[in-house]
């Protein structure tokens, strides 16, 4: 079988959330011309479990049998894609669908993470008020929490914490008042949306790819969640928050990435489309994303 150089996997899952419309971000992206404008091959949805919407009482987790079942389910796809020699685009979805990226490259080496969001999701289950998953994306890629989700087939951490990188969070002042872990007391390197306006994003971008593209790493994968852009552009979230970077920033820093040759694959999160009437955003998002990924 030829494939291009993109592959799209619909991976419409809120285990980690609530079904509030982001399950249909797949939908509306491929739906702006998403697959057209890269080229992109489609290797189909993988369907998540059904939701259990009662928090379990020994994780205080939603779902975290079925985010452990779906993890493994997507990484079998995103690794069917890598072994082609295809870059994968997942798109979601909640953040939940990220440990599942990653599980696929954490079966073969060692990789790292540019993780685009403008929250840390960096919580341990007894500060998150809703047990949400997609609070806590990172902390468990990391190895943090529940060794049902954080140790997915014994391979804790999914990703080491000198081998991410954070860019663009601008939460800390509301993840304090939760008391969620705190991202700064690790080796993760933050560079938080301040130091993006201080040192420019064009610098910010190079520091996050340098750092990604250390000779032990085989590779990163993106994350990026649609409010790591600012809620002005991107209202077509849940948890709004002032402020984040711009279409043009989050273009500059996809397309350092892209160009250093090290980006491994994306998923996409979190935008939803039910918030988007007449499907503006949905377009100005695939723009970006093909500007950010075809530089």
């Amino acid at each position: 079988m030829v494939y291009s150089r993109f592959t799209i996997i619909e991976a419409p899952s809120v285990l980690g959330l609530f079904a509030s419309g982001v399950e249909t971000l797949p939908d509306a992206m491929l739906g702006a011309g998403l697959a057209e404008r890269l080229n992109a091959q489609r290797a189909g949805v993988v369907q998540p479990p059904p939701y259990d919407e009662r928090r379990d009482t020994e994780t205080l987790l939603l779902n975290p049998l079925g985010i452990r079942d779906y993890s493994i389910a997507l990484a079998n796809s995103v690794g069917s894609v890598l072994d082609a020699g295809a870059f994968p685009i997942v798109l979601g979805g909640d953040c939940s669908i990220m440990l599942g990226c990653l599980l696929a490259l954490r079966r073969s080496g060692r990789y790292g993470l540019l993780f685009l969001d403008g929250h840390a999701d960096f919580y341990q289950p007894e500060a998150e008020p809703n047990g949400e998953a997609a609070s806590m994306e990172l902390a468990l890629a990391t190895g943090r929490g529940p060794a049902v989700v954080a140790d997915l087939e014994g391979k804790r951490p999914l990703v080491r914490d000198e081998d991410v990188v954070a860019f663009g969070r601008r939460d800390a002042g509301e993840a304090a008042e939760h008391g969620s872990q705190r991202i700064e007391d690790t080796a993760i390197d933050v560079i938080d949306l301040a130091a993006v306006r201080a040192h420019g994003v064009n610098d910010a971008a190079a520091r996050a790819v340098a750092h990604l593209s250390r000779p032990e790493l085989s590779g990163a994968w993106v994350h990026l969640d649609a409010d790591v852009l600012d809620g002005a552009i991107m209202p077509a979230v849940d948890y709004r928050m002032p402020d984040g970077l711009s279409w043009d920033e989050l273009a500059v820093t996809l397309q350092a990435m892209a160009a250093s040759g090290k980006a491994v694959g994306i998923d996409v999160t979190i935008f939803n489309p039910k918030l988007d009437n007449d499907g503006s955003i949905a377009r100005m998002f695939v723009d970006t994303l093909v500007r950010g990924l075809c530089p």
